[in-house]
């Protein structure tokens, strides 16, 4: 019986492959690095970043000055014991409800009665108005030393009756003219019974005064 040749090899291990699709890994995780570089540090991504970590420290800064410096003043003038933010009315008592009260709103909370937190929130509402009133302070600085009218003023369309800047000529939402074109078209059209003309000038092929237009005008060779 003749003698079988013995089996080959199914796969041959082949270095220049290998050489090869490291090399395509490699230059996909260098584009993709370069990518998240080009993103990440971008101009406006940085002055994003840089305005909300200033919001952010110039919140918590007003936050304290309202808490820690305007608050305990009110609190020594007016008829109050305690903070403000501290004041609560308890709706329903907890299981060990003392015979004196709670003494702090969060020994209420940790007793399980039902509280409406009224000083907390009008500890609050005094955040809110010290920074929305910080801030229109400094835009108003602002504006007032490099001229830029970062604040502008704004009025109703009378057509649409959306807000506009004051300085607008035609509303953005409805398209309207809003330096009384529109009523000079209006009223001529109401008094001649003749069809609006175009406010750029230009009139429509074949209109006649009654308002009804020729046919075939327009169409003429």
């Amino acid at each position: 019986m003749p003698r079988l040749e013995e089996d080959t090899p199914v796969s041959v291990y082949d270095h220049d492959e290998e050489d090869d699709l490291l090399n395509r890994n490699r230059r996909r995780v260098v584009r993709l690095w370069e990518d998240f570089v080009d993103f990440a540090f971008q101009g406006n991504v940085l002055e994003i970043a840089f305005g909300l970590i200033l919001a952010t420290m110039f919140t918590a800064l007003v936050t304290s000055f309202v808490s820690d410096i305007v608050l305990p003043p009110i609190s020594v003038l007016l008829p109050l014991n305690k903070n403000l933010e501290e004041k609560f009315a308890v709706l329903r008592s907890g299981a060990n409800h003392p015979e004196e009260g709670y003494n702090t709103l969060k020994q209420a909370q940790a007793d399980g009665a039902v509280v409406m937190a009224y000083g907390f929130f009008m500890n609050r509402l005094l955040n809110f108005m010290g920074v929305g009133f910080s801030l229109y302070s400094i835009a108003s600085i602002y504006q007032w030393m490099s001229k830029d009218p970062i604040i502008k003023k704004t009025v109703r369309c009378q057509y649409c009756c959306k807000f506009v800047n004051i300085n607008s000529i035609r509303c953005i939402n409805c398209t309207s003219w809003l330096d009384g074109r529109e009523d000079i078209l209006l009223s001529h059209h109401l008094q001649h019974r003749q069809p609006i003309p175009n406010p750029t000038g230009t009139s429509t092929p074949g209109a006649t005064p009654g308002g009804t237009t020729t046919p075939g005008a327009g169409n003429s060779r």
